[in-house]
Formats: structure tokens, sequence, C-alpha cells
């Protein structure tokens, strides 16, 4: 399967790999929104596959990737929560970092430089792919949805957030980030790759997968927090979709 990686796009992330887990660095807008991403991710998976999140390890016996793993900002939590976790980059300097982060933690994950076509060409099925912040950085979204489908086990589920393309996700998540805010460096997002919901929700359909679910992670810059919104999907948003059984 050919690969949708864009190597430009893995430079970026290649230049800052050595600071994904400082909150005040390059990533700080990551460690800000993650809170609202394990919390949309985690009721998604607990609801799907039936678990209480209350109880000790409530994902022990789920198999779940994380594409685009990064540092393992959400890698981590999720095999604390009991999973069988796969973290995966196209950026190689990625994953050491992960690696060494994940053993300072105490935790089992399975760290590779691998894509999501060559480990759906080996035959590796999860219950859960993990498609955050990814889809507007591949050379080809569909192509790429339809390895993260081949990915999941028939009944599987798959979040995947982006961000909205419209005047205000350029005011914000260019401008205001790149420019105002600094807290990435300029060039990170393209504009023009940004997919709006219903563009997402039309390829994840195309792929071979089900969307069930879509809400807006908003910004609030007088509280400087983030909050999950059913409504405003204008700037960040997440889906989830499921693969039929």
């Amino acid at each position: 399967m050919q690969s949708t990686v864009d190597a430009a796009e893995v430079a970026k992330f290649e230049a800052m790999a050595a600071e994904w887990w400082d909150p005040n660095g390059k990533f700080r807008p990551l460690h800000m929104l993650n809170p609202c991403r394990l919390d949309y991710i985690t009721r998604q998976i607990a609801a799907e596959f039936d678990r209480d999140l209350t109880g000790q390890a409530p994902f022990a016996g789920l198999r779940i990737l994380d594409i685009g793993c990064g540092g393992g900002l959400l890698s981590e939590p999720m095999a604390r929560l009991g999973a069988e976790v796969v973290g995966a980059d196209a950026a190689e300097r990625n994953i050491p970092v992960a690696q060494v982060h994940a053993e300072q933690s105490g935790l089992t994950i399975d760290y590779r430089h691998t894509t999501a076509e060559a480990l759906a060409a080996a035959g590796e099925q999860f219950d859960v792919v993990l498609n955050m912040e990814v889809v507007e950085h591949v050379a080809d979204p569909l192509a790429y949805l339809t390895a993260c489908r081949e990915l999941l086990k028939p009944g599987g589920l798959m979040t995947c957030s982006t961000i909205n393309r419209n005047a205000k996700s350029f005011a914000m998540a260019i401008v205001g980030a790149e420019y105002v805010m600094r807290w990435l460096p300029k060039g990170t997002h393209e504009w023009a790759k940004f997919i709006t919901p219903d563009e997402l929700f039309d390829l994840i359909a195309r792929a071979g997968l089900t969307p069930v679910d879509r809400k807006g992670f908003v910004f609030n810059p007088l509280g400087w927090s983030w909050s999950i919104s059913d409504r405003d999907l204008s700037v960040n948003y997440v889906t989830a979709s499921t693969k039929p059984a």
C-alpha cells in the first residue's frame, strides 16, 4: 500500500521531538487540550465497549493504536487504563522520546517508527484507533483513513480530530497560535489542508467507516481552558466512527 506520509510535515515534528513533554514548550497547546481529548476518547471507548471508567483497569483486554503518537501524550493514559497500546509515528525522532518517558513512568507501551499503511499491510488489528490531529498533515486523507479502517477489528472504534477550514480557524489556529502567541513554529499548519466537519464525515464514510458522533473542542481565552461543545465545531473538533461488524 502506498504511503500517505508527507515528508515535509514529518520534518516539522522531527524538529520539535525533544519538547513533547515540556508543558510550556512548543506542544503547550496539546498539553492544554489533552484533558479534553482524553475525556472524549475515554467516554467513547467506554460506551462502545461497555466499560466502567470508575473500575480498575477499565480498558483491560482492549488493543489500542495511537497513530501519530508523538511523545505519547495519549498513549500513556491509555496504558494506565489497562489497554495494550501500540504508539506509531512516522517521525523517527519521536519514538525514543516516547520510549524513555514511558520507561520513566513505569509503563509498557509498544512504540514503533512506522505508518498506518505499513501496519495495515502487516495485518495488524486493533479494537480502537486514536487518530488525533494527524489527518490534516497527510498527503492523501482518504487513503490514510482507509488504512485506519483496515487496522480496526469489526466493531472497532476510531476517534479522529482535526481543525475546521474557515476564516476563524485561520485567525486562531495559524495567526493566533503561530504568530501572536507563538505556541507553535510558523508553518506548523497549512490552512488549505484543514478539513471541515462535513468533509471529514464524508471521507470517513468513503473509507468504509460509519460516523457516529462529532463534537467541538472550544478554547476559552478568559478562563485559559478548553471544553467540549455539542454545537461549536468552528475550529478544533473531534469525531467518532465505527467499523461495521
